[in-house]
């Protein structure tokens, strides 16, 4: 007989097993819940289903969810491996974009300057993408959803969308690897949707080489500001090498920066030297009293200084120029004032030349030819005959 029990029955049941019919049984405790048990006989052998508690399912659900499993039997499959099949679906379909995303950094902080503490590669991701798209399941995103999140930055801020979208679709290669139904090609779909970008790149403003050795005069405090954007000028070196560099890192007049402090680091596992001018050498005389930790440059409270310290001083005398612009400085003062090759000028600010065949068998790093123009520039830079 089908359908022997009814809710008031199932309510009033005292503790024991009461059969519905078709191998739907209502297992009833002694403090009055219970539970839903399907009997089934799969490949020949019995098994038992649980449906859920009667607090959560009622007679009809579990009479209809019976009936959904017992299908399930007579297709010849195992209704309780099929249940868990998409219970695990289910939990990767849920699994949102913010998860994966965050997952996907931890996954990916070894290969980044200092494991990404600083935060520059998870920023676009956190401050353009996820405030619009965090909560939503990484399956379910579509190049329209990319479109329309990055619309509002796609001109008018070129270089933050493009760092944006391709973070986005690092994430989303990640989601496929785990496992996730995601479109791969969502991210190429969404660039295509927006069509290209109208904003014009701008260069750093710099200061020209004549007017150098005025601002170089004006760094006149014993300060560890002060000293490193000299170090900085001396050297046409970008500004983490110097924040981060270390009393370990020199010896004699040269200094060694390691491979991952430099730009483009990935991959690489060649260091840069870089000959130190004697004004150079005299500016880290006078910064080491200000170490901590073996950093030279070192933070008042240790570690190293931040990236907008040498700018926000620029920025406070009124000045558009900062100073990643006095590498463009030193390249034009070597194009117009010296007979440096080009290849030994773009060595000067650490620049990749020639193909990769032309750099495999250019061996030299111009070290000696670097020292004699380095100091040069020293000479410029800290003439005391500047206007």
């Amino acid at each position: 007989m089908l359908h022997k029990l009814t809710a008031i029955a199932v309510k009033a049941a005292g503790p024991g097993k009461y059969n519905d019919g078709h191998g739907l049984w209502l297992v009833k405790r002694a403090d009055g819940g219970g539970q839903w048990v399907l009997r089934l006989a799969v490949f020949g052998k019995r098994r038992e289903m649980g449906l859920g508690g009667i607090a959560d399912v009622s007679l009809k659900q579990a009479r209809e969810l019976a009936a959904r499993w017992r299908t399930v039997v007579r297709d010849g499959k195992d209704p309780i491996r099929e249940r868990e099949t998409q219970n695990r679906n289910s939990k990767v379909l849920a699994v949102t974009l913010e998860a994966v995303a965050v997952e996907a950094f931890a996954a990916r902080k070894a290969e980044l300057k200092g494991d990404g503490k600083a935060g520059r590669w998870f920023s676009p991701l956190a401050m353009h993408v996820l405030p619009k798209l965090g909560k939503r399941p990484v399956s379910q995103i579509h190049q329209n959803d990319i479109r329309d999140c990055l619309t509002p930055i796609w001109h008018d801020k070129a270089d933050a969308a493009k760092k944006a979208m391709n973070r986005l679709g690092i994430v989303l290669r990640y989601a496929a690897t785990k496992g996730h139904e995601v479109d791969l090609q969502a991210t190429a779909k969404a660039k295509e949707l927006l069509g290209k970008s109208r904003h014009e790149a701008t260069h750093i403003a710099s200061v020209s080489w004549q007017d150098v050795p005025r601002f170089y005069k004006s760094l006149d405090e014993l300060s560890v500001t002060h000293l490193a954007l000299r170090f900085l000028i001396l050297t046409g070196v970008r500004s983490l090498p110097i924040r981060a560099m270390t009393l370990d890192q020199f010896e004699s007049d040269v200094w060694t920066i390691p491979a991952h402090l430099m730009k483009g680091a990935k991959g690489k596992t060649q260091s840069f030297r870089v000959p130190l001018s004697s004004e150079a050498l005299r500016i880290i005389r006078q910064a080491m009293p200000f170490a901590q930790n073996g950093l030279l440059f070192a933070a008042p409270r240790g570690g190293m200084i931040s990236d907008a310290t040498m700018s926000r001083l620029m920025e406070r005398r009124g000045m558009e120029e900062r100073p990643h612009g006095f590498r463009s400085s030193l390249r034009v003062w070597l194009s117009e004032s010296t007979d440096a090759p080009f290849e030994v000028a773009e060595a000067m600010l650490s620049h990749t030349v020639g193909s990769s065949v032309t750099r495999a068998y250019q061996r030299s790093d111009f070290l000696e030819q670097r020292r004699v123009l380095l100091e040069r520039w020293a000479a410029h830079v800290a003439s005391s005959t500047a206007a």
